[in-house]
């Protein structure tokens, strides 16, 4: 009797409030969608047009919208305030942000802990500069990964990090298999097409990370490193698992300089580089994917089953075509004997920097 009576006041009580910075990007929504599962928590979104489609879609299904912009970072504590926690993930790719993700990250961690958030989950990625003895800047990993001192300096009662993948979306933007050089569609790369070294991942499955790291409160240890991921792959993998869909690709190595006369171009080669280098999540991954496992026992995605549901061959024996313009910019045929058709690729992805899935 006591029993139900404080199961029926638990569920009179308020739920607590987790905001979402970036909650209509790829990553961000992800969160949102899992958290929203769980039924556990009231979701916040801050978001720079609430009256956009994405945002009116998440008013319906009960979402809370909040008008903030990380790029006015005085704006961000209206949508903190109040909240149990916080999710924050930052875009490098967007013009507006790129090397100012740092100073724009550190601003929405400062205005959590003056809003009293309890518990920050800051989407971040290894130090590739410190990894390699400033030899690869690979600035969108660094930059996140210079944010880490913030958070745990900030004072939050806990605070956890999450690394997402490499994304399987990629394969459907810009990551698309191009025409290569001498025949044929695919990739061409800069690095050992079978070194086995990218841990790679479904975008959705880091929802379920963060959801699940909300939920475990102190049963999850203070200042946890959660590495998202479906496994560990190769080029080789990849190009292996979309021919047995019936697919006929292929992966090339060109020489790395190939890549640094376009837009974004040396930001890319020395991110591939960097993997056969470090791998994806660094020297601390096996810790960090331990961690990411134990909240979520059925696991995350592999590729395998990714790519079967979202990349069959179509039916026709036509080519696989881009779903959609967010994906690994300039992977289509960056070597020094290009086509116009390559300059077109890395243009357009210059021009549109929004939400490069897997380059983070």
């Amino acid at each position: 009797m006591e029993e139900h009576r404080m199961r029926r006041q638990d569920q009179q009580r308020p739920k607590q409030i987790i905001t979402v910075l970036g909650g209509t990007g790829q990553q961000g929504g992800g969160v949102v969608n899992a958290l929203l599962d769980r039924g556990e928590f009231a979701v916040r979104v801050a978001t720079r047009n609430p009256t956009g489609d994405a945002a009116r879609a998440l008013a319906a299904r009960g979402v809370e919208l909040v008008k903030a912009d990380l790029l006015e970072p005085k704006g961000v504590g209206a949508a903190l305030e109040g909240a149990y926690g916080a999710f924050v993930v930052t875009n490098f790719w967007d013009p507006q942000v790129g090397l100012r993700e740092g100073e724009l990250a550190t601003a929405a961690v400062k205005a959590a802990r003056a809003a009293g958030v309890e518990h920050l989950i800051w989407s971040t990625l290894p130090d590739a500069d410190k990894l390699t003895n400033g030899r690869l800047k690979v600035i969108h990993f660094t930059g996140k990964a210079r944010v880490d001192a913030a958070v745990e300096a900030a004072g939050f009662a806990r605070h956890t990090f999450v690394q997402a993948p490499f994304y399987f979306q990629s394969f459907l933007g810009a990551l698309a298999p191009q025409a290569l050089p001498h025949g044929g569609r695919g990739w061409t790369v800069p690095m050992d097409p079978g070194a086995r070294v990218i841990h790679a991942g479904d975008v959705t499955d880091v929802g379920r990370a963060v959801a699940a790291a909300f939920s475990a409160r102190d049963k999850l240890a203070n200042g946890s490193y959660l590495a998202v991921c479906g496994g560990v792959y190769s080029w080789i993998d990849f190009v292996s698992t979309l021919n047995g869909l019936g697919h006929d690709f292929q992966v090339v190595q060109v020489r790395p300089a190939g890549y640094d006369g376009f837009p974004l171009g040396r930001e890319i080669r020395e991110t591939f580089q960097y993997f056969e280098a470090c791998t994806y999540f660094g020297p601390d991954r096996e810790k960090n994917i331990a961690a990411a496992n134990a909240l979520v026992p059925g696991g995350y995605t592999r590729f395998a089953d990714w790519a079967r549901l979202n990349m069959k061959r179509l039916a026709h024996g036509g080519a696989l075509g881009c779903a959609g313009d967010r994906g690994v910019p300039g992977i289509g045929r960056p070597s020094l004997n290009v086509s116009a058709g390559t300059e077109q690729h890395f243009g357009g992805l210059h021009r549109r920097r929004r939400g490069v899935p897997g380059l983070r």
